[in-house]
């Protein structure tokens, strides 16, 4: 599935409201951000703490424009927790890191403007 990602995009067609609930986002913290040079784009891995919960988990996020790996652990970001684990190279991504494209379609990530606990789910 082939999503545009830029602010020409037309609207998606209209969802009912279950189908957006059938969409687990969830906020986690940063634990660990790790280069991820077997990836065919430039990519990082996160390790994102979901709270007791969801738990730990790993995503592969093209973020490498906007951010530093040294930067990343404390920040809090928003992720789909229920898709299936997609296979990228080595590593198993088990949630995807969500963000906007900026002018040039560089993704910026996406998260709360105070602190929230982790594992709090999208409303």
């Amino acid at each position: 599935m082939h999503m545009a990602h830029d602010s020409t995009a037309p609207a998606a067609p209209e969802i009912r409201f279950d189908q957006f609930l059938a969409v687990d986002i969830r906020i986690g913290t940063i634990i660990a951000a790790d280069p991820f040079p077997q990836a065919r784009k430039p990519a990082f891995i996160l390790t994102i703490d979901f709270g007791p919960a969801i738990g730990v988990k790993r995503s592969s996020a093209q973020i490498t424009e906007h951010y530093a790996c040294d930067d990343l652990p404390g920040r809090q970001v928003a992720a789909v927790v229920n898709f299936p684990p997609r296979q990228i190279g080595p590593m198993m991504s088990e949630v995807l890191t969500l963000g906007f494209p900026d002018a040039d379609g560089k993704v910026v990530l996406m998260g709360p403007s105070e602190p929230v606990p982790n594992g709090g789910r999208l409303f």
